[in-house]
């Protein structure tokens, strides 16, 4: 938990249903944004999901019920801009781009994640279940809670089940074949894989408890398709 102004931002993040991800002392090299009158950023809070208790806050939503696109990113903008006009900061979003903000590195500045054998980012208690739906930028240093540092849970996995649970063989260290991934989720063998989401990541036994529900594999899996 964090103290100070940080520790209402962190309550009121957890009262709109967003996941409190993080946040650090911005410095040279972290290519974060200056803010919209030229401040430079001094503090960035990373919020998103963890698990899957975040979804049905989204789920029973208006954007999830209104039939338009991008609803997610949508529910994302509205709940992070009104924290950001209630706080004082700038929202950043991994959905704005090309130039796309690196939000992965920003992540493993903000707490403890690690990268995984996916190519995606592992968390010691959440798994690969959990993720990033914007950013909050301050003018001001917060002086957040330094990040402690155990280790990958990747580091003592011999067996490495996520490199050989994918049925078609997308997946290889370094690569990711999503060409041939978005093919068999199409195909009426993956339906598998649309339905209950990626089983490559879903043979990970890190934070297992958290995988997503059917619902919101499904939607992150044709949100990929689209």
């Amino acid at each position: 938990m964090e103290i100070g102004p940080l520790a209402d931002l962190q309550a009121a993040a957890q009262a709109s249903g967003l996941a409190w991800r993080g946040a650090f002392s911005v410095r040279e090299g972290d290519d974060v944004p200056a803010l919209a009158d030229g401040t430079v950023a001094r503090t960035l809070v990373l919020l998103g999901f963890a698990g899957r208790d975040h979804w049905q806050r989204f789920a029973a939503s208006d954007e999830a019920c209104d039939g338009a696109a991008h609803p997610l990113d949508r529910w994302s903008r509205r709940c992070i801009e009104a924290l950001a006009c209630r706080f004082g900061g700038t929202g950043l979003y991994p959905s704005e781009g090309p130039p796309w903000l690196p939000f992965q590195r920003w992540a493993m500045r903000a707490e403890e994640t690690h990268t995984s054998p996916l190519g995606i980012l592992i968390h010691p208690r959440w798994g690969l279940w959990h993720a990033y739906r914007g950013a909050l930028a301050f003018a001001t240093d917060l002086a957040p809670t330094p990040v402690a540092v155990t280790g990958s849970p990747c580091a003592g996995c011999a067996a490495k089940p996520c490199l050989t649970g994918c049925p078609v063989d997308a997946i290889a260290p370094g690569r990711y074949d999503w060409r041939r991934c978005a093919e068999h989720v199409r195909s009426a063998a993956g339906e598998d894989c649309l339905q209950l989401g990626c089983r490559a990541r879903r043979a990970c036994p890190v934070g297992a408890e958290h995988r997503y529900t059917a619902a919101e594999a499904e939607f992150h899996m044709r949100a990929f398709l689209r």
